[in-house]
């Protein structure tokens, strides 16, 4: 798997924090899409899916989350806790997004606008295309 965790800068003093994420700086793409997730109780699942063109940077900016991502062969779960981190997912990656806390806000940036065509919504159908 090629995704990775990010550490974006921040500054911050005694008037409160302020986290700086540029586009094609501290992520690896020119952001053409931006949404947010937010009122998901910690049953709800998000996601389940992958994507054939988009990248993504998820971000936790309040509460936290965890992320399920898995290639076709193995699967990691990381947790985003932190507001200035994040983790960058590739194309191709299968992702769900789950165990939000009652204050979770999930920031999420892509690298493409919103296409239909683009998305493989089926595990079965996703691991056929990615193994072979």
């Amino acid at each position: 798997m090629n995704h990775r965790i990010i550490k974006f800068n921040q500054k911050g003093d005694d008037r409160g924090h302020l986290v700086i994420v540029e586009g094609l700086v501290d992520i690896p793409f020119e952001i053409k899409r931006i949404f947010y997730i937010y009122g998901s109780d910690s049953h709800v699942i998000r996601g389940n899916h992958a994507n054939r063109k988009s990248e993504f940077v998820l971000i936790n900016v309040s509460g936290q989350s965890k992320v399920k991502v898995d290639d076709g062969r193995s699967t990691e779960i990381i947790e985003l806790n932190e507001p200035h981190m994040g983790i960058y997912l590739p194309c191709m990656l299968w992702k769900e997004m789950y165990d939000f806390s009652a204050d979770s806000v999930l920031l999420v940036l892509a690298s493409e606008v919103y296409d239909p065509q683009e998305y493989i919504r089926d595990y079965e159908a996703y691991r056929n295309e990615v193994i072979k």
